[in-house]
Order: structure tokens, then sequence, then C-alpha cells
């Protein structure tokens, strides 16, 4: 309750109507850094042996199907609670397939929230190479060799990119995951490349073109941005649009990231002749350096680990550019839902304006997050389980790490699950396996909660699941 209050407080911003209260102040302060599992310390007193690999299990996960009258039996008296108000989704079905157990009072869809980025993270997947990591580069103007040279910082889209390394611990390790690119060993490279041409001095530009389109959805509140609640999306930034110190995003992430770069530069023994400016490189520009940020799947795990708003939103745009060939949002949402569809994802009555959730216009049925969970679980692609691998652990990480506090303890560590929270609205999309074996995949949607419930009506959804993972549910194949 003492988080609520100082959620409503801060800044002066009094409720902010509660529209993005996803996990609550991490909007504002950013998502909590997620330290690898290897990076956690084991408690005082206790020493921990080698890893070693597993022997084969004795037996595969059961596989069958569900009692529709178990779950029913199981789940209804949950989603009675009144604090998840009058309109309550919600659908169960087995990983291996069969018909799903749907729950419904009220409309067939509601406000997703957060997640939608279940949605993002699939078709990104599914449209990319998951393998792969967006660079950020500097380019040189061709000249006659004399004078300060011309270069050019291009943004890839690269959403985590940092302006300076991530601080490394004792043993060399680094103490973020996913690990980050930064500006400051860019600037170091390039700096080493122009003494090589014997450069001394130089002219910067940056190019940030590779997105197009409006940098907010239409279909977001007027003051998510002028208010600092998500930064302007775009293809250049550093640290997520994020002043150095303070609350809130930066006006102008491209220039901001510019102004690292040039200070770095500038530090590295180059010199900078006047201010950077925003323009596209040249099509005959060289390559003089690049880094490059983590790979989508790892993006991937990361944006819904700690419900990543930026980086959600920079996904979408590359999967606009891969599938459309256009970084916009409108390409991205339609690219999404084309994706999906191919997958063989039911997207009847989907509508989409975003790639994170934020948007209140919003609207998915729970068949279509159902339908994610399990291509993500099944397809020949195996790659595509990155979105299952990254999903929060009940009373475990991300942003279930304070979750899950009441409801069945059989709850804890069994379920995973992507949350979703904005004004009115408590969502909780993922896995959990059975008492009795059966790994399943389920969908808790409602989007009429009165705000002084929100807690509750989270607490609710918990408690929802966690009955699933307490139930004996199997049902004959």
């Amino acid at each position: 309750m003492l988080l609520l209050v100082l959620v409503l407080g801060v800044g002066g911003v009094a409720t902010y109507r509660f529209q993005v209260a996803d996990d609550l102040l991490d909007d504002w302060l950013g998502p909590r850094e997620a330290a690898s599992p290897a990076e956690v310390a084991p408690p005082d007193g206790i020493e921990l042996g080698a890893v070693e690999q597993p022997s084969p299990l004795a037996r595969p996960a059961v596989a069958g199907q569900l009692d529709p009258r178990a779950v029913r039996r199981v789940l209804e008296p949950e989603l009675r609670d009144e604090d998840l108000g009058p309109h309550v989704l919600a659908a169960v079905a087995p990983i291996a397939g069969g018909a799903p157990v749907v729950v419904r009072r009220g409309s067939a869809t509601a406000i997703p929230a957060s997640t939608t980025k279940l949605l993002t993270s699939l078709a990104a997947l599914a449209a990319l190479d998951p393998d792969t990591g967006f660079e950020t580069r500097v380019l040189q103007q061709p000249d006659n060799g004399s004078g300060p040279a011309r270069i050019t910082l291009v943004g890839g889209g690269d959403p985590l990119l940092a302006s300076r390394p991530v601080e490394a611990t004792g043993e060399g390790e680094e103490t973020r995951w996913p690990p980050r690119a930064d500006v400051v060993t860019l600037a170091k490279e390039t700096a080493a490349a122009l003494a090589v041409e014997g450069r001394p001095a130089v002219r910067v530009s940056y190019d940030d073109f590779l997105f197009t389109g409006p940098s907010a959805s239409t279909g977001w509140e007027p003051g998510y941005v002028p208010d600092g609640v998500v930064a302007p999306i775009g293809a250049l930034w550093v640290d997520g649009g994020r002043p150095e110190n303070g609350f809130g995003r930066v006006a102008d992430p491209a220039r901001a990231a510019a102004d690292e770069f040039v200070a770095a530069l500038r530090r590295a023994g180059v010199r900078v002749l006047g201010e950077p400016e925003h323009r596209r490189a040249g099509a005959d520009a060289a390559p003089l350096a690049s880094v490059t940020g983590p790979t989508l799947r790892q993006l991937v795990e990361h944006l819904l680990l700690v419900s990543d708003n930026e980086t959600t939103e920079v996904v979408l745009r590359h999967v606009g550019l891969a599938v459309a060939g256009t970084g916009s949002f409108e390409a991205g949402t339609a690219a999404v839902l084309e994706v999906l569809a191919d997958l063989g994802v039911p997207t009847t009555g989907a509508r989409i304006f975003d790639g994170s959730g934020l948007s209140r216009e919003n609207r998915l049925r729970p068949e279509t997050l159902l339908g994610v969970l399990r291509v993500a679980a099944t397809h020949p692609r195996e790659d595509l389980a990155s979105l299952l691998s990254g999903l929060p652990v009940a009373a475990f990480s991300g942003s279930l790490t304070d979750r899950f506090d009441t409801g069945a303890p059989e709850g804890r560590g069994r379920v995973r699950a992507k949350t979703g929270t904005l004004t009115n609205v408590s969502s909780l999309a993922g896995t959990v396996t059975t008492l009795d074996g059966v790994p399943v995949v389920f969908v808790l949607m409602t989007d009429k909660v009165a705000v002084e419930d929100t807690l509750e009506a989270r607490d609710a959804l918990d408690e929802a699941a966690a009955a699933l993972g307490a139930c004996r549910c199997a049902g004959s194949s």
C-alpha cells in the first residue's frame, strides 16, 4: 500500500489515472535490472557444488488432457472475487493440444495491458533471426583526406544501447543482463580508426532515420510522452531514453545519444568541431566503427522479464521493417497480427495499437494469448520458445518477484507468467504445471477493476493462477 501512495504522489502527478501501473514505479524509474542466475550469491554458510549435466528424466512430462469440470471447479470460485469487477475472462488449455476451458463474465475481448508484449515477442522471434543483434555504426563521409573528417553516428535500433560500459564485478562478469553495447566503446573504436588515418579532428552528425512515422502510438494517452512515462520511440538513444539523473525521459533521445557519443570522443582524444547535426548518412559513407547489442532472443527474454515498454516498441518497429519494409507503429502492429495468423494463432477480434500494451485501445480475446503461448511451446522452430524462458517466475523473478505471497503455495515457482496492469485493468498470462503433472497455458483478464481495488485484483489473479498449480485436473487422453 505504501508503494501505491508513492506512485500517486510522484512528481505531483497525483493520480495520473493509474494509467501505466504495470509494476507500479517501474515505468518511471525504469525496469528493474536482472542479474543472470549465476550472479545470485547463495545464502551465508551454504556452499554449492559444480553444476553437472543432469541425467535424462525417467519419463517425459504428462501431456494429457484436462478435465474441464475440475478446472472450472478450481477456477470459478477464484474468479468470483468482487475485487475483479464485473468483466472477467479466463482460458486454460493443455500445452499439447485440446479444447480450452473458457470462463467469461462479460464481452469476449478485454484490454490486455502488458500481456500484449507476448504477441510482439512471438512475432519478432518468428519474423527475425533470434540470434542477431542490432548494430550501432559510425560511418565516414568520403572527402579529399584533408581537414576534419565527417562522421555520422547511425542508430540501428538497439533498444539497450548504453551511455557507458556496464560496471563489472571482481571476476569481470557484467552485473546486468543482457550485456549492453555502449557509445563509449564505440567512441574509442572510432578514435582508434581516425588515428590510423591521421585525422585528429571531426565534425559529427547523427542519423536516426531507420524508423518512420510518429514516435508515439496513436492509441496512447496524450500525456505519456510529455510526462516522461515512455520515451519517444526511435532508432537511436542511450539508456532507453532516460536522463542520467532524475525521473522521466529526455525530450530528444537521438540528440542525447549523439551528445554522449561526442563527449566520449573528446575524452578519447578526438577534437570535435561544433555541435552534432541531425542528418542522414550519405549512401557512399564507409564503415568506420560499430558495436552490436544483445541478440533478439535476449531482448525478448529481457522485455518479458521486466516488462520493458521502450524495448518492446523498438522491437515492434523491427517487425514492421522485416515484414512490410516500414518501421512504424502502424506497419509493426499490422505485421505482428499477420505473422501470428500465419503461425496459426487465432486473431479474431484482435486490435492492437502498440507493441507494449500501454494503449487502452488494444483489445484481445484470451484465446489469442493462449494461442501465442501454445505456439511458443510446441512449434517446430525451437527458438520461438525464448518467449517461455523469458516469463517471470512466481515469487522469484522479474515482475513477479514480489507477488504470489497469497493463495496456494504450489503457485510459487510453478507459475511463469507475463503481467499486465493499467487503470482498471489487470491480466496474467503464462504457463503452469498442475499438481498431477499436466503442463498447461492459461490467460486471466479483467478490465473493469475499481481503482481502489487495484492491488486486491492483482492478488486475486495470482491466487487463481496458484490454484491451477495446486489443481489435480488431469483428464483422460
